[in-house]
């Protein structure tokens, strides 16, 4: 039988009482067909508040390399909370962890801390601006960089808002923003090696930085094609511009190098979040020493109450300690497993009449569905990833999986952690067989 959510249900329409629209992520809304509630978590398994049990591949956005409540995190929390949640003040936790980071990447010369990765887009963007003295930063479609003002610029624009392929617009999905953000901001299409090329010559010397996620998992999962990020740093060295690699999701998934070590490029700054403190609110910006010395003299102003917060540290220790235990050859296990899910879905697709195509490294994927009619193939950019992708077919698949307790985020991202194992897969598989079948039987394209 299909999961229920009596008891989810519930305690959603009391939230709405107190909390605006019962979320406190706007995001959480999408969640069908209830934003659930959780009790308790292991490893790859979670349990909601009406005792369903789940694989988890959704794994807290990404930010659970670890799994749920690993065991070792746990006690590092509880060992520094008995000690002090919060001084205000420095403790030597920060330099084993900038250290730790330092070590792990070869880019990040000098570390800064913050408490969410939002934060470190923002300093990143006034640093690229301070050490360049220009205003405009380049920044691709689909491409998100956190919720603030400048991070959503040309995120997801409706297609009726995209502007002409050569000159995608830099519109915000939120009302309220200062207009003139708008303008500092120039957008171009990823994965289009000559149409960069165009967009940066279209306004050299006035371009701060580029700015990326290296590989775009925030809309499909689309692996950057190949020169990309050569070419990226190719033109942040003869312009004289910052490369900011966004590796909030990316960061630490790919390996104690990162994004970065996995395709073999260098940036200016880097960003980290997620997997860094492993569900605690920790962020870090990471840069060499000329992409930081701005707020070393002062003439940049990086600040907050709560950066470097001994509890945060305590547990993104433990992190990159648990990275590095997997061994130099981290992430091919996961990522093994993961391509095996990938081929699997794919089987589970063709014998029900599924046009699911999985795409991505493995580690991480993107659940495509081709909509009727589309071509197939990869997707190379968000446009292509609009124009093929069944949105509400995947919207129905995912329910099914969910109430068969298989659990991906609800745009289509699954991750793999450390924590999951073969049978793991087997399991996940064999309930997907249940949710692929009802999905089948049920499925109505909207009119």
């Amino acid at each position: 039988m299909p999961y229920t959510f009596a008891r989810s249900e519930a305690l959603f329409r009391r939230a709405q009482q107190s909390i605006v629209g019962g979320v406190n992520s706007g995001i959480r809304k999408m969640e069908a067909p209830v934003p659930l509630y959780f009790a308790r978590g292991s490893g790859p398994n979670l349990w909601d508040v009406d005792g369903n049990h789940y694989l988890d591949f959704q794994l807290g956005q990404g930010a659970l390399l670890y799994g749920h409540a690993p065991a070792g995190m746990a006690e590092a929390l509880a060992a520094q909370a008995k000690l002090g949640t919060h001084w205000a003040a420095q403790c030597e936790l920060e330099i084993e962890v900038a250290e730790r980071i330092q070590k792990m990447i070869p880019a990040a010369e000098l570390v800064r801390f913050n408490n969410s990765a939002t934060e470190v887009v923002s300093a990143a963007f006034r640093l690229a601006r301070a050490h360049t003295g220009r205003k405009l930063i380049l920044r691709f479609e689909g491409h998100y960089h956190g919720w603030a003002d400048e991070g959503l610029v040309g995120f997801a624009n409706p297609a009726a808002a995209w502007g002409d392929d050569e000159n995608p617009a830099h519109t915000h999905p939120s009302k309220g923003v200062i207009p003139e953000v708008l303008e500092q901001f120039v957008v171009a299409r990823w994965n289009d090696v000559a149409h960069l090329r165009r967009r940066v010559d279209q306004f050299r010397g006035q371009l701060a930085a580029i700015v990326f996620e290296p590989v775009l998992c925030n809309t499909c999962c689309l692996e950057p094609v190949e020169g990309l990020l050569a070419t990226i740093r190719e033109l942040c060295d003869r312009d004289g511009m910052l490369m900011i690699s966004d590796e909030t999701i990316t960061g630490f998934r790919f390996g104690a190098g990162c994004a970065q070590g996995y395709y073999g490029y260098k940036p200016d700054l880097t960003v980290l979040g997620k997997a860094v403190g492993g569900g605690t609110p920790f962020a870090a910006l990471a840069g060499t020493k000329a992409a930081m010395a701005k707020i070393l003299s002062g003439e940049v102003v990086h600040a907050g109450t709560l950066n470097g917060n001994p509890l945060c540290l305590a547990a993104s220790k433990w992190c990159l300690d648990e990275v590095v235990a997997q061994g130099p050859d981290f992430p091919q296990v996961p990522q093994a497993l993961g391509r095996r899910l990938m081929d699997s879905l794919t089987a589970l697709g063709r014998e029900h009449g599924v046009p699911l195509r999985p795409q991505g490294p493995g580690l991480i994927f993107h659940a495509v569905v081709l909509k009727p009619g589309a071509a197939e193939g990869p997707i190379r950019d968000y446009r292509d990833y609009v124009r093929r992708h069944d949105a509400p077919r995947w919207a129905h698949l995912r329910r099914c999986l969910l109430e068969e307790g298989v659990r991906a985020i609800e745009r289509g991202l699954w991750s793999i952690s450390t924590t999951h194992q073969p049978a793991d897969i087997d399991e996940a598989l064999r309930r997907a067989r249940v949710a692929f079948a009802r999905h089948a039987a049920t499925w109505q394209a909207p009119v």
